[in-house]
Order: C-alpha cells, then structure tokens, then sequence
C-alpha cells in the first residue's frame, strides 16, 4: 500500500506559515529539493535567516559551479561580500580572526536574490570583527537609514566571574583613522547618590582612560559603517523588505534597519568614506557614562566600565529614545546600562570620519 503524504492535504497558506517558521535559509534550500510544489512555496516566504558560518577560498570557488542552479549556490555560499569590506577594517585593528581572509566574489545576494517577497531578513556573521586587550568586552547596537542615525556601545577593559577569570576576548591593536573629535567635554550633574571619587575621577582624564574610550567607540563605528556598506546591494534588490538585521555570532555587534529607514536607505544617495569599503560617520554627538567597576548579577564584574549613546547631530533632541539605550543589550549587560546611565554623564562631539 502506497504511503500517504499529508502535507498534500495542507492547503498552500498552511504550508507557507510552516515555512515562514523554518525561516534558515539552508534548511528552506533543502525544502526546495522536496518537489515543485515546496519549490514554488519556499520562494514566496516573507522571513529569512542567513547563518554565515563558512568562508571559501578563491581557488575553491573557482571550480565550475553551473548547472545546480541558484540552490547549488544556496548550499555552498560565501561571505566575500560581506568579509571583503572588512578588510580595511581588520587591518586598521589587527587581527583576531580569520575572517578577512582570502575569499571568492561569490556573494550572498545570489542565496537570495530570488526570494522576491521577503519582508524580514536577518544574517548572522560568524564572530565579530572586534577583539578586546586583556580580556576585555566591546558591544554594540546601531541604527542606520541612508548613514548612522544611532549606535549604542558597551564597553569594559576587562571582564571578571566569580573565579575572577578573564570574560572571552582577544587582542586589540591601534591605529589612527583621520577623525576629530572636539576636544569639548561638558560634565552633567551626577544622578547617582555615590558618584565616584574625585581620585577616579582624576584618573579617567589623565591616565589615558578618556583616549582609550574614544577609540573603542571609533572601533565600533568603523564595523558598523563596514557592515551597513555591505548591505547595500540586498536593500537594493528587495524593496519589499520591512526589517533588515546582520549582526554575529559572538553577539558582539548589531545592525539595525526599520521600514523606514530602508525606505530612506534606498531614496538617498549612500555617502561612502574615502576607503569607500564602508558608509560614511556622520557628525555625531554622544553621551559617556564610565564607573571604575560594577558588579553585575551572576558574579560577573566590570572593570572601567563604559556606555557610549551616540545620534547623529542633525537630529533632535528626543530623537534616540531613552528605550533605545535600555533595550541594546540582554543580561547580565542591560543591567550595567541602567546602573551606568545613573551615573555621572560626559558629553563629547565628533566630526565626520
């Protein structure tokens, strides 16, 4: 007796929210081998979730790769479009990982460039660009429409647990970039009831603790601008898209896009920096809160902890919500946002870049 297949009695619009579901984009490749119908069905979904976990060397993607079709691409795909913008940044940072390596020019905007009716696309790198000296933390958030509107970034120089072991990281490495920043900053009345001491006060401006903040926060700015760059031939190709992430594995950074700023993304022209490998910095005012350490829960510590809100200086006031700032991080960090922002607040200005 032949076996039943009862995902022939589902009606399409069944199947598609089942699909919607799956949303990975190599599980929805293979759904596409199951037959004409599911084919037809997987192409129609409105959710996508793009998981980079392999980079391809040139020699390897040289191979012939005609005849499978978009799928054989879907299967095999590689991040040279997503890591070779990175490359500057990797060498203005040094090393941590093999990410800007060698790779082909295949582009990930061939998986889903027949996907004409997505609405919501995440794509997930395989680890950050970033690494921290001496075991240190380095988070972000960004908002972005044509350039940055918004970023926040989480910052520590060393991160302890109960065992007093150095959080995961590895190393930073400097180098200058052409930016100014004002050398204007404008202490705001504290809101905690213990303000640090006037020793660590002292320290932050003397011992290197201000410059070492300000680098941290154009490390980040750089990646964000970097990954928003990348991103411009997908928001090109899929003018139906509503929402638009690309973040990384090691939760280090995201980028954000809404309807909106999509829309904006697509009406305006994209303002490139010189190395024309990332979208251009915007003027930019910003917020610092810093503590020498917090204790968060868990028994996870912060060493110089720092909190940078940073908007584009031609929007108003109100225009980066205070949730925004709050919502950034999941714990333990959203805790040490809302215990830093209690804390004295440091204003600084930065050019373009």
């Amino acid at each position: 007796m032949a076996l039943r297949d009862y995902f022939d009695n589902l009606p399409d619009p069944v199947l598609l929210l089942i699909l919607n579901r799956l949303a990975d984009i190599k599980a929805l490749g293979r759904c596409c081998a199951v037959s004409r119908r599911f084919r037809e069905l997987v192409l129609q979904v409105d959710n996508a979730v793009v998981k980079v976990d392999c980079v391809i060397s040139r020699e390897e993607s040289s191979k012939n790769l005609k005849g499978k079709g978009l799928f054989r691409h879907l299967m095999r795909f590689v991040v040279g479009r997503i890591v070779k913008p990175l490359q500057a940044l990797h060498q203005f940072l040094g090393p941590k990982k093999s990410i800007a390596a060698e790779v082909s020019h295949h582009s990930p905007c061939k998986v889903i460039k027949n996907f004409k009716e997505l609405q919501r696309l995440r794509i997930e790198l395989p680890g950050g660009e970033l690494g921290m000296q001496g075991g240190g933390l380095l988070k972000w958030k960004a908002e972005f429409g044509s350039t940055l509107d918004s970023c926040v970034i989480l910052a520590a120089a060393s991160v302890l647990n109960d065992e007093s072991k150095p959080y995961r990281a590895e190393r930073l490495q400097h180098t200058s970039e052409d930016c100014n920043v004002t050398d204007r900053l404008d202490e705001s009345e504290a809101l905690c009831s213990h303000e640090e001491s006037d020793s660590s006060a002292e320290s932050f401006y003397t011992d290197g603790g201000l410059k070492l903040r300000v680098i941290w926060t154009i490390s980040s700015l750089i990646a964000a601008s970097a990954r928003h760059h990348l991103l411009q031939q997908i928001i090109s190709d899929h003018p139906t898209l509503e929402s638009l992430i690309l973040t990384d594995a090691d939760g280090q950074g995201m980028l954000c896009m809404n309807k909106e700023q999509l829309h904006e993304s697509r009406e305006k022209p994209l303002a490139a920096s010189s190395s024309a490998n990332r979208t251009e910095v915007p003027d930019v005012k910003m917020k610092l809160w810093y503590a020498p350490y917090l204790e968060l829960p868990g028994g996870i510590g912060l060493k110089g902890a720092t909190l940078v809100a940073i908007k584009r200086s031609d929007h108003l006031p109100h225009k980066m919500s205070d949730e925004f700032v709050a919502a950034a991080f999941e714990e333990p960090f959203k805790t040490a946002v809302s215990l830093l922002v209690r804390r004295r607040t440091y204003l600084l200005e930065m050019n373009s870049f």
